[in-house]
């Protein structure tokens, strides 16, 4: 069985790629980066529902859509759900800037994953918490990678390699949460 990834965003689909491998995941997993109508919303859950119910009325079915987003809590969690348009805009140096003055620099990515499987629908989240840091250091991963550093760790997600970065992120917490989701409905058919 195929299933769909959609994105446009090459970095997210090779890490999902590669936890779906890790966790010896059967399914044939394809990106297509069909496009996809989004709401403006501060929750990501309402985002990524509303377009996941507009393909599922579409005749679209065996996809999942992922979103994420970086939440700094002494910027009322700036950015949110507009990390990908803050990013494109002002990058890590503009969040540093922003935060040049700011002691409290506790922050948490957060990813929700919603399955469209046989015409239902099924939501999964993660969360990892950090901070970001004073400088941008490294030059893995992507988007806010290089200012993030995860609770418990000396260095930012851009410093580490994806399979480090994949077995701590909010995306990988998500996307094993969804595998477990289907290994039990595949072996239940």
């Amino acid at each position: 069985m195929r299933l769909f990834f959609i994105t446009s965003n090459i970095h997210k689909f090779l890490e999902i790629k590669e936890i779906f491998s890790s966790e010896k995941m059967d399914l044939k997993l394809t990106m297509t980066n069909l496009r996809k109508i989004e709401i403006q919303d501060e929750d990501l859950v309402k985002i990524v529902k509303f377009a996941t119910e507009h393909l599922l009325s579409n005749g679209y079915d065996n996809f999942f859509i992922e979103d994420s987003g970086l939440f700094i809590r002494a910027l009322n969690n700036f950015p949110g759900p507009f990390s990908s348009y803050v990013y494109k805009t002002i990058g890590n140096s503009g969040i540093l800037r922003l935060m040049q003055d700011i002691d409290d620099r506790s922050a948490y990515f957060k990813s929700v994953i919603a399955l469209c499987y046989n015409g239902k629908i099924k939501m999964f989240e993660g969360i990892v918490n950090g901070t970001i840091s004073r400088e941008i250091k490294g030059n893995k991963g992507f988007g806010f990678d290089p200012i993030f550093i995860p609770r418990g760790y000396s260095k930012t997600f851009g410093e580490m390699e994806r399979f480090e970065k994949n077995k701590i992120s909010h995306r990988a917490k998500a996307a094993r949460e969804m595998i477990k989701y289907l290994k039990q409905l595949l072996s239940s058919t």
